[in-house]
């Protein structure tokens, strides 16, 4: 989840930032200019640091924000890679070449954000969304050329505290890039690039299973602890029962779409988060702001109705929030 732990470890079919798998491919193209669609925890973390990596980035948002970002840049303040300020370059919409442009919304706000990448201004470059949920990478290739979308996940937790300043907490980064379609340097182009501004990147080649091991860790931690609005240590606790429901229910989806979860390692990882970690649908309920419920639960629905799976309590947790 974009500002939040809710991610699991990756799969292990990784490859290295310089290896794609054939000796004779062309080697990776050095990126020079990458745009940052969503410069908030996320988005804004990420812009800094290549921004201080040396590369010449650009955000897209609103015209207050992009205003404060072209005066002050990102601010970042982070035990990891030290409090720093990055300049940026900012606009409203993309109107020039870039080498990549990361997504990094939430799924509430998709659909207005990708009116300010044009199709034809995104021209050749990579989209690379780090969004919740399995449904959108369907959506993007319906919009721009699907051999350039590149779902990936990212683990972070990382807050816009307020435009141009974002606290990160997490001691660690780490990104999954992939794309069933992308040429494999352009993945290995910007996975080095990731990696040398800090966050730890790899380029795994199973699409599917990349964005379910993050769905079947996410779906059941975002709905119980914003179901009974409770930090997980109690939720875990007091609603144990459902938990592993949930988790039974998320994991036998996962398997019918092709990517294999293990529930009994699922359990564990939420009994090592510390009590207090809410998941980020969590909070944006207590702060009153739209829920990615749609993008994770009635996805998660959706998947098991093609698939004939029954999920009872997964169906129950989602109704009962979409009446709240």
């Amino acid at each position: 989840m974009p500002n939040s732990p809710d991610s699991p470890d990756g799969p292990n079919n990784t490859s290295s930032p310089n290896n794609t798998g054939n000796p004779n491919a062309p080697g990776p193209r050095p990126l020079r200019t990458v745009a940052v669609l969503g410069p908030g925890g996320v988005g804004g973390l990420l812009a800094a640091l290549l921004s201080r990596s040396g590369h010449r980035v650009l955000c897209l948002a609103g015209e207050e924000t992009a205003h404060t970002l072209r005066t002050t840049g990102i601010r970042v303040r982070s035990p990891l890679f030290g409090d720093f300020t990055a300049p940026v370059e900012a606009d409203t919409a993309l109107r020039e070449p870039v080498d990549a442009c990361l997504v990094t919304v939430k799924a509430t706000a998709l659909d207005a954000a990708l009116t300010r990448i044009p199709p034809a201004a995104l021209g050749d470059a990579l989209l690379v969304p780090f969004l919740n949920g399995v449904e959108h990478p369907a959506l993007l290739r319906s919009r721009y050329s699907p051999d350039r979308v590149a779902p990936s996940v990212i683990r972070v937790e990382s807050t816009r505290t307020a435009p141009g300043l974002v606290e990160h907490t997490s001691p660690f980064v780490e990104i999954d890039l992939t794309g069933a379609k992308v040429p494999g340097p352009r993945l290995e182009a910007l996975a080095a690039a990731l990696t040398s501004a800090g966050p730890a990147t790899r380029v795994l080649d199973d699409e599917t299973t990349v964005l379910w091991a993050k769905m079947a860790f996410l779906a059941p931690l975002a709905l119980l602890t914003t179901r009974y609005r409770l930090p997980l240590g109690e939720a875990r606790t007091r609603h144990r029962e459902e938990l592993a429901s949930l988790v039974a229910e998320t994991a036998a989806v996962s398997r019918a779409c092709g990517a294999p979860v293990d529930p009994a390692r699922a359990l564990a990882r939420y009994d090592a988060f510390p009590p207090a970690t809410k998941s980020s649908m969590q909070r944006d309920a207590e702060a009153g702001r739209p829920l990615e419920l749609d993008a994770i639960g009635g996805a998660l629905l959706r998947a098991a109705d093609r698939h004939g799976v029954p999920v009872p309590v997964t169906a129950r947790i989602v109704r009962e929030l979409r009446e709240a």
